[in-house]
């Protein structure tokens, strides 16, 4: 028996399945001994686990046989730990000092590559994306956590670490010596990495397993199609109709009636007309059969008053429920339109009597299959097609024909082999939502293929009712294919759980290397709801009591989702190892969600050390610093600060030093050098503004006072670090980027100007490419603040170049900054002339950035007009209930700063309570202070 692995002790080859396999030190006489012993294993450890959060709502037996034990669970992995103990023994046993900085690499990966789509859940990261961050952050054998894992895109990405082709495809080169390259630099080594794959969701994480565990192509092949020959056999004459020209049967040469393959049936609401109440067909007065599109406005066929949708009343029927053994009501659909072949010519006509009358003999037969009974949970996606379409039960999603296909094929699906059984379970379960009737008729598209809106289980006006060999058998095929090309690289190494990520309890601390992870978003995807349908066919159901999401019908809002989130990160941190990184692929249209996040992986102990925002235009990825920048993906790269570290700033914690000690910290793990193409780029997190923020935010988080004033670290950083455009190194770090900034520009960051600081930071930057008059600044400081927000009480341009900037007013020496940007740029004035009457009158009432004595001094003055702002606000709410209406957010921030240096929690929350709640959850450093303090509170 060959080995295909040096990463697990589980073996076995695709052309041996069934001799001796070893699993976790054991070795059994083939794979399916492993399944029976490891499945006892877990129905006698179910008792204990259950306790777990997320432990999925289903019967145990269902859990059991849906599960490959010890690799995959549909329940939380008791295994997990024993896994991680016995790659161990597979990686050196001393590991060398970790020293990674931020990922920051432009990433741009498609989402058309065949591994990617080869099932349509409603969310993924490609995973060609995410091996870029394994490469960068790990070394072959180290273990992976994914516990949002979804479809397991982040075990696909761990195991083709180790695949050639992979990693050449996306540009890399390698050598004999299994190194990575990329532009002649290594960059890493090939080798899988090791992954642990959890979700909430059983779906997801069966998904996670299939994606991750391919079978054999042949053996695969043959048992899909004959599973599909056989439902084909007894459900074949539901999909026959009769072939007709201009609605003249057709016959053959022998005189026999020709007959065509039903693709898909097209059905259509009803509605009643406003005016006359006579019945409306909405496809056959709607529908452009020419163009394929909608017709906005039409005539009602009996009245021919004008109408549009929205005016239609929908029509009702009641109908008896064999399975109910009850009459409901639904919303009327009648067949209009049917899709067929006649050999591999197609054509499309309208329903016939014949074709009603096999659709009447359909709804006359009994199923003599297993069907879920099961009611439609209340919730925001549900709401939709119970209400409009009388939707009470999972079954009320089919037809009678379709519900009669599926039942018969989970039946045969029983009975399949266990080494191949879960694979064909995944492809045919993608026909559970291709049937239903939120399959929408699109005619404008070729295919009527899983045309659903994603993310909803919104039920259309026109709606397509396909074979199962329309939706399925080209899928078989494609798989087939994929199988062909990854078998080899694509089977069990993973590790896959499912349940809450707020209860990892199987793990031990600090023993993961990395973390990539791909959380839900608030309110963006309600998952329980939409796998739904999936999942009452498996049997097996999302328990949703700990999802983290923004939902209102589990009465989770925002505070509720933060909560959740929190205790994710924390068991995140709790498992990571010291200094190691965890990347968040983020994706939200809202600052508050973003808040969220940002301060949930803060309060868990994690440090911000980059956040990127994926420009989807140019497919690169950009610094942002403005919480507003959330309408594309962001990626937020953190890490768990060093034990030592941690001790030190508690020890130091009364005294300024602790600063010092973070700052040198986060220092080390931010990147030395960004740039290329003869651009280098700022790194915002270097800048003394944000490393103040990060700063005071590991401190207040932590609990701890912050120690030291906004203008006592500005000239502290100054004092302690090389400074290189405006950005702070440590001693050991700066050589190198002396080395490397050899390009001709410099590349500022993308700015959102939103609120005071934004503004000031917009003004520096312009002010740092060169200094500039007011006269010059004015026009373009107008067009950047037209987003500011309405709360905002913004300073003029006058009041924020005073008290942040200096001007030269023609009687000092010309400052360095301007002589430097005037003899570059005016040829008159290069040489020696620095103190001539024409150096003088050119740089006169120019605006620059101070040095850093001067600008400590003017972060006082700045500081101490703030504090007054502040005081004014204390005085207006005083003894009040008042919502403040406008105010300085920078007014605000500082006053919180000084009351928490202070313990003053009460003022913080006082205030807090007096702001706009949305400008609160949408701003992190108001929203940091506020929570901290309400936690200090007990409030």
């Amino acid at each position: 028996m060959s080995e295909k692995s040096d990463q697990t002790s589980f073996l076995f080859t695709e052309e041996n399945t069934d001799g001796p396999v070893t699993c976790l030190g054991q070795t059994f006489k083939d794979d399916n001994e492993r399944r029976e012993y490891f499945r006892a294993e877990l129905r006698r450890k179910l008792p204990e686990l259950k306790s777990i959060e997320g432990f999925p709502i289903g019967n145990d037996e269902d859990i059991i046989a849906l599960s490959d034990p010890p690799f995959y669970t549909a329940c939380p992995n008791p295994w997990m730990q024993e896994f991680i103990d016995e790659w161990k023994e597979y990686t050196s046993s001393e590991e060398k000092e970790y020293n990674n900085k931020p990922f920051v690499t432009d990433v741009s990966e498609g989402k058309t590559e065949q591994m990617y789509m080869a099932h349509g859940y409603h969310t993924k990261v490609p995973y060609k994306a995410i091996i870029r961050y394994l490469l960068h952050y790990t070394k072959p054998g180290d273990t992976v956590l994914d516990a949002f894992s979804g479809t397991g895109m982040t075990g696909v990405g761990a195991l083709l670490c180790g695949d050639e082709k992979t990693l050449k495809s996306m540009g890399y080169d390698l050598n004999r010596d299994g190194e990575i390259l990329h532009e002649g630099n290594k960059i890493s080594n090939i080798g899988k990495r090791n992954a642990i794959l959890s979700d909430l969701s059983p779906v997801a994480s069966f998904i996670g397993y299939n994606y991750t565990n391919l079978p054999n192509y042949d053996l695969y092949n043959k048992k899909a199609m004959d599973i599909l020959a056989q439902v084909e056999k007894e459900c074949g004459w539901m999909f026959e109709t009769d072939h007709l020209i201009n609605d003249e049967v057709q016959y053959d040469r022998l005189g026999n009636k020709i007959t065509g393959t039903v693709n898909y049936t097209v059905y259509s609401d009803i509605f009643s007309c406003p005016s006359c109440s006579n019945e409306i067909n909405f496809t056959e007065v709607a529908l452009d059969l020419e163009s394929g599109k909608v017709k906005k406005d039409f005539s009602c066929p009996s009245c021919s008053i004008t109408l549009d949708k929205r005016k239609l009343n929908r029509v009702h029927v009641k109908k008896y429920d064999s399975l109910l053994n009850e009459v409901v009501t639904q919303a009327k659909q009648v067949p209009y339109l049917i899709n067929y072949n006649v050999g591999k010519a197609n054509f499309t006509k309208q329903v016939d009597s014949n074709d009603l009358e096999i659709l009447k003999r359909i709804e006359e037969i009994e199923i003599p299959y297993k069907i879920p009974l099961l009611k439609l949970p209340e919730g925001v996606n549900t709401d939709q097609p119970r209400k409009s379409h009388g939707i009470e039960y999972i079954h009320h999603f089919y037809s009678k024909r379709g519900l009669y296909v599926l039942s018969k094929l989970f039946t045969l699906i029983e009975d399949v082999e266990e080494n191949i059984k879960r694979y064909i379970i995944y492809t045919f379960e993608q026909a559970i939502l291709g049937m239903a009737k939120i399959a929408r008729y699109v005619p404008t598209h070729f295919s009527q293929v899983n045309q659903y809106l994603s993310g909803t289980l919104y039920i259309g006006s026109q709606i397509v009712d396909p074979s199962l060999s329309y939706l399925i058998k080209n899928k078989i095929n494609r798989l087939t294919k994929l199988l062909m090309e990854y078998n080899k690289n694509l089977y069990i190494n993973n590790v896959i759980s499912t349940q809450s990520t707020k209860d990892l309890k199987q793990l031990e601390n600090n023993t993961i290397d990395y973390i990539f992870t791909d959380p839900p978003f608030g309110a963006n995807l309600m998952y329980s709801e939409l796998n739904i349908l999936w999942e009452a066919w498996l049997n097996v159901r999302t328990n949703n009591e700990s999802e983290a999401i923004v939902n209102k019908v589990q009465n989770k809002g925002l505070n509720e989702y933060k909560e959740l989130m929190i205790s994710c990160f924390k068991e995140y941190y709790r498992v990571l190892k010291p200094n190691r990184w965890i990347t968040v692929e983020f994706s939200n249209s809202q600052a508050s969600v973003w808040n969220t996040i940002n301060d949930a992986l803060q309060q868990a102990g994690f440090v911000i050390a980059n956040v990127s925002v994926l420009d989807k235009k140019q497919g690169s990825f950009k610094a942002v610093t403005s919480t507003t920048a959330v309408k594309q993906d962001l990626v937020i790269s953190a890490y768990k600060p060093k034990d030592e570290n941690i001790e030190k700033i508690r020890l130091q914690s009364n005294s300024e030093e602790s600063a010092w000690i973070f700052v040198k910290q986060h220092l080390e793990n931010l990147p030395n050098f960004i740039g290329e193409k003869g651009m280098a780029t700022l790194i915002a997190e270097r800048t003394p503004r944000i490393l103040f923020d990060r700063m005071v935010a590991y401190h207040v988080q932590n609990g701890l006072s912050v120690p030291i004033s906004s203008a006592e670290f500005q000239l502290g950083v100054t004092q302690r670090f090389p400074i290189r455009e405006g950005m702070a190194f440590l001693e050991s770090q700066v050589a190198e980027y002396d080395k490397k900034k050899t390009v001709k520009e410099f590349n500022q960051m993308n700015l959102f100007v939103s609120d005071e600081g934004s503004a000031i930071e917009w003004i520096r930057q312009q002010l740092l490419n060169k200094p500039q008059t007011r006269q010059e600044l004015h026009p373009n400081f107008m067009k950047e603040i037209q987003h500011i927000a309405k709360h905002e009480l913004l300073p003029e341009l006058d009041s924020l170049l005073e008290q942040n900037f200096l001007m030269y007013d023609g009687i000092e020496e010309v400052p360095s900054q301007i002589h430097g940007y005037l003899s570059s740029n005016y040829k008159d004035l290069r040489g020696l002339q620095k103190t001539n009457s024409k150096l003088k009158e050119k740089a006169k009432n120019r605006w620059y950035v101070p040095d850093p004595n001067k600008q400590a001094d003017l972060e006082k003055l700045r500081e101490k007009s703030l504090l007054r702002e502040f005081d004014s606000y204390k005085s207006e709410i005083e003894g009040k209930k008042k919502k403040l209406k406008q105010f300085r957010t920078e007014a605000v921030r500082t006053g919180f700063k000084k009351a928490w240096s202070e313990k003053d929690y009460e003022t913080i929350v006082k205030i807090g309570e007096q702001l706009p709640e949305k400008v609160l959850q949408e701003d992190d450093k108001l929203l940091m202070y506020f929570d901290n303090a309400q936690i200090r509170l007990g409030v």
